[in-house]
């Protein structure tokens, strides 16, 4: 049994979520906490394996609490929050903290129709139980870039002259800090990232990431030119493709896949329209998105990679990739930026 620590100020919100919860037979609810200090007192006391945790709260916010319950007891924590720009900012900053998922409040702080979310809701806290702790530290701060970044439009024509496909779940935001920001302004090649995130959350993800980054970071919008120096990541709700006119496609289909966006439908896109001029890469997550396509991009040519057993929050779907041959090179993240730079570099007969 997975046991779970509910904290939420809105007693309808802890009744919901119990509910919800407790309806699966995988799961136990042993608690629950109207606020931080009240949270931090039954962690202690309850050794759940998993908290999920609201921002927003009297006396002690999510943040606070979350920053103490990392110190002091490092358990899983799963976000539940709003979805308004000030709940994803916020969101942001816990995953950052420590918090490995998020799970979008439908229709604000109290959300009567929570009960949409129940199958994700399940999931994820499933998945949060199996996370080892000790690889899911606080991510540095990192300095704002200063340096100007040159002023363009997405609308305009341009080349891409290499791609770089990346798919991220469980754990992503702190992975790709470790990646996204160590890439130079000057390489010669576009990225696309397709992070499993909710609407909303990925607009200010990009914005924290362009914030930090050397290169220019976007959320990606329908009929973007691909251009070097630039990455692109997926709308939440909506998938992300490389079309043949050198533009980014988004749209709600294909329909029935179970992620939108899709890494597998991003991936399959480039191993389509660039072949082998791609480097694919595939990080923490859980399941299976982007297996097979990373093993089509690997069969016609691209290089790939693969996050380590060792680094990934979740070895999911790097798992996947590696046991289906699709992995040309197994890396901790912190080594990952390095091999892209080296690969982009050799594809284009760039000597360093």
């Amino acid at each position: 049994m997975i046991k779970v620590l509910i904290v939420d100020d809105s007693s309808f919100m802890r009744q919901e979520l119990t509910r919800i919860i407790s309806s699966d037979p995988q799961i136990e609810v042993i608690g629950t906490a109207f606020d931080g200090v009240q949270a931090l007192k039954k962690a202690e006391e309850l050794k759940p394996d998993v908290i999920t945790l609201d921002i927003e709260m009297p006396q002690m916010d999510g943040l606070t609490a979350l920053k103490h319950i990392m110190i002091s007891n490092p358990t899983p924590v799963v976000i539940i929050s709003s979805i308004t720009q000030r709940g994803a900012e916020q969101t942001l900053e816990a995953m950052r903290l420590g918090a490995i998922e998020i799970i979008a409040k439908p229709s604000g702080t109290i959300s009567l129709d929570i009960k949409e979310q129940s199958e994700i809701i399940k999931a994820k806290i499933k998945a949060a139980a199996n996370v080892d702790c000790a690889k899911f530290r606080q991510a540095p701060v990192i300095k704002p870039v200063t340096a100007k970044k040159p002023e363009f439009k997405l609308s305009e024509k341009a080349v891409c002259s290499h791609i770089i496909a990346i798919g991220v779940s469980t754990g992503g935001p702190n992975t790709l800090l470790n990646i996204i920001p160590k890439l130079p302004a000057d390489l010669p090649a576009c990225v696309l990232i397709v992070q499993h995130m909710p609407p909303v959350f990925t607009k200010s993800f990009a914005d924290r990431l362009n914030n930090i980054s050397n290169m220019f970071v976007t959320e990606a919008s329908d009929g973007n030119y691909l251009r070097d120096g630039t990455v692109y990541v997926a709308p939440g709700g909506l998938h992300m493709t490389a079309s043949k006119r050198n533009r980014i496609d988004i749209s709600e289909k294909p329909g029935g896949t179970l992620h939108r966006p899709s890494v597998d439908v991003m991936m399959n896109s480039v191993a389509d329209v660039f072949a082998d001029n791609a480097t694919g890469v595939i990080l923490t997550g859980m399941g299976k998105d982007g297996a097979k396509a990373l093993k089509k991009l690997h069969d016609k040519g691209a290089k790939t990679i693969g996050e380590s057993k060792k680094t990934a929050v979740v070895y999911g779907m790097p798992r996947e990739a590696y046991e289906l041959g699709a992995v040309d090179y197994v890396l901790d993240n912190n080594l990952i930026y390095k091999k892209i730079i080296d690969l982009v570099n050799y594809k284009l007969g760039i000597k360093k």
